[in-house]
């Protein structure tokens, strides 16, 4: 059976929550910026009108185009972070982008949909086995080299999207104990800010203990368990050093706030707090579009981006911002779901690495505009103002719509 068009393969619905998203985006983007003087709505919308041919690129280009080629558009990709260290401009003491003229380009998050097909490149080789510690060390690699590179920007925001992928490589065969280790790891860090570092090596013993006790008789081994809680017992001393000596002042600030160690509603607290008196003035329907006053009266520094869902919560209130929440969600499951009917490995890993970017961007901006993350400079997809950010998830999304309608010849 052979494909007609991609006009009547694509998938309609994810082209349908796209679209409504985008267009969501720009209405909130358009009244958080009615004020300003820069044409930040009109630049916008013509960053939306550009997305047209850029999406009947993506779709023309045969997705095969997208595998046979995944290696070089990697390489291209990194070579173009690597280049920001020489010709990059820097921006708010950031030197993420590319400028010419007035417009400005962020490599960074083209390099998502990049590295999303170099992995699923990596990982459909039929002689892959994510078991072995080899395959597991290169997917690893492919993982952090953006990362790498993203870091010393510094763009620690960009940088933690990566962290994603570890769920996509366990998806596909990565031992259970590396997401584990991460989970335990950063709970483990957040315990130690907020205890002294003896009460969490006694916590960590007593789990330990239970477990022990609790466990099969061929699992219990007391040497491994000792090895363990000295492991734990390590980092956790580690903690404070980390924290003091390699976190910026203002990634230490944030996450003061955020643990209710300080106080600062005035300095570097005032975003988040601004942020969450806008959305709970919002009440259940909102204050009406083109009517919310924290809105009108700019008090939410970058409202058009990082916290442009302050806007929904504010005029268009719980309902509103429940709409939304559900588009992002539904755009997601039917990502996934796209994803397992996929013929080929290549097409369902890409397809996963795409829910998972869309996924930890989506959490973690509302986390943070709501107050329950730090403040790291994550966009909302689709949503945030901005031509890089939009471009790359277009391109991040259609190229496996691209993949999905073609999935009829690949019998």
């Amino acid at each position: 059976m052979k494909n007609q068009s991609v006009k009547n393969n694509i998938d309609w619905i994810s082209v349908f929550i796209y679209i409504s998203l985008v267009t969501l985006g720009w209405l909130n983007i358009y009244s958080s910026s009615l004020l300003s003087t820069d044409g930040t709505y009109q630049k916008q919308f013509i960053f939306i009108c550009c997305t047209i041919p850029l999406i009947f690129v993506v779709l023309f280009v045969d997705g095969k185009f997208y595998e046979k080629y995944a290696s070089i558009i990697f390489g291209v990709s990194l070579l173009s972070l690597a280049g920001l260290f020489l010709f990059g401009k820097t921006i708010a003491g950031q030197r993420c982008w590319y400028a010419i003229g007035s417009f400005t380009l962020q490599p960074s998050e083209f390099a998502k949909a990049a590295t999303s097909l170099a992995l699923a490149k990596y990982l459909s080789d039929t002689q892959i086995n994510l078991k072995e510690t080899n395959r597991q060390i290169q997917a690893l690699a492919i993982m952090l080299l953006p990362v790498m590179l993203i870091l010393p920007q510094p763009d620690p925001g960009s940088a933690l999207i990566y962290s994603v992928f570890i769920l996509v490589l366990y998806r596909e065969g990565l031992p259970s104990w590396y997401v584990w280790t991460a989970f335990i790891t950063i709970a483990l860090f957040v315990l130690t800010l907020v205890l002294e570092p003896y009460v969490v090596i006694g916590i960590s013993f007593i789990v330990l203990a239970i477990i022990y006790f609790k466990g099969r008789v061929v699992d219990r081994n007391i040497i491994q368990s000792g090895i363990l809680l000295l492991l734990i017992a390590g980092f956790v001393f580690s903690v404070d050093y980390v924290f003091d000596n390699v976190f910026k002042q203002h990634h230490r600030d944030r996450f003061n706030i955020l643990l209710g160690k300080t106080v600062d509603m005035k300095g570097i607290g005032y975003n988040t707090n601004q942020s969450e008196i806008a959305i709970g003035s919002g009440g259940w329907i909102g204050k009406g579009f083109l009517e919310g006053t924290q809105t009108k009266g700019g008090f939410v520094p970058e409202q058009h981006t990082d916290y442009i869902f302050t806007t929904v919560g504010e005029e268009w209130g719980f309902a509103g911002s429940l709409v939304v929440i559900l588009l992002f969600v539904s755009l997601l499951l039917r990502i996934i779901y796209l994803a397992e009917r996929q013929k080929t490995k290549f097409s369902r890993v890409y397809g996963y690495c795409v829910a998972g970017i869309l996924f930890i961007h989506f959490f973690v901006n509302i986390a943070m505009v709501i107050g329950i993350f730090p403040t790291i400079g994550v966009p909302l997809p689709f949503f945030s103002y901005g031509g890089s950010g939009l471009w790359g998830f277009t391109i991040l999304l259609f190229i496996f719509l691209k993949m999905d309608a073609n999935k009829v010849n690949e019998w």
